[in-house]
């Protein structure tokens, strides 16, 4: 994660940021996440039935996806350098657009679109956060991240 001092984070919007690195989604993370959120659709945890679907595989859900935000956030987003802690704010606006077909990778790029201060020591960032999929045009999914940082 970038961090800078809290002036001078309006200078880095719409700005791309390094991109995080590739994170592989096998059927264990698949499994795993279905436990997790008691979704045990077919698509997700069945191959021989996903594989007579268009998508010829499983796929991850499209949570697990937006689940790994917080983890490419952390590598490739950006923070104030004086923060005491970080808070998931929410997400204006979410859009899945590629499956993630099983043993796919996927990978973070990061734009932060605004800055606005909250309560004294406090800073809400807006950023774009698109979830690649490696040797694929389009993406994954890109949302709107709303991060609450308690600065020190």
């Amino acid at each position: 994660m970038l961090t800078v001092p809290r002036s001078e984070l309006g200078d880095y919007i719409d700005k791309p940021l390094a991109p995080s690195g590739w994170v592989r989604i096998d059927q264990h993370r698949i499994n795993a996440f279905a436990d997790a959120t008691l979704d045990h659709q077919f698509i997700h945890v069945d191959a021989a039935r996903a594989a007579e679907t268009p998508f010829r595989g499983t796929i991850a859900h499209g949570y697990l996806t937006l689940s790994l935000v917080s983890h490419f956030l952390a590598e490739c987003g950006i923070a104030p350098d004086d923060v005491a802690m970080a808070i998931n704010y929410g997400s204006d606006k979410v859009r899945f657009l590629e499956p993630v077909r099983v043993d796919s990778e996927v990978r973070g790029r990061a734009l932060l679109l605004d800055v606005r201060d909250k309560k004294p020591g406090q800073v809400l960032l807006k950023t774009r956060m698109t979830i690649d999929i490696k040797g694929q045009d389009t993406p994954a999914l890109i949302a709107e991240i709303l991060s609450l940082f308690v600065c020190e």
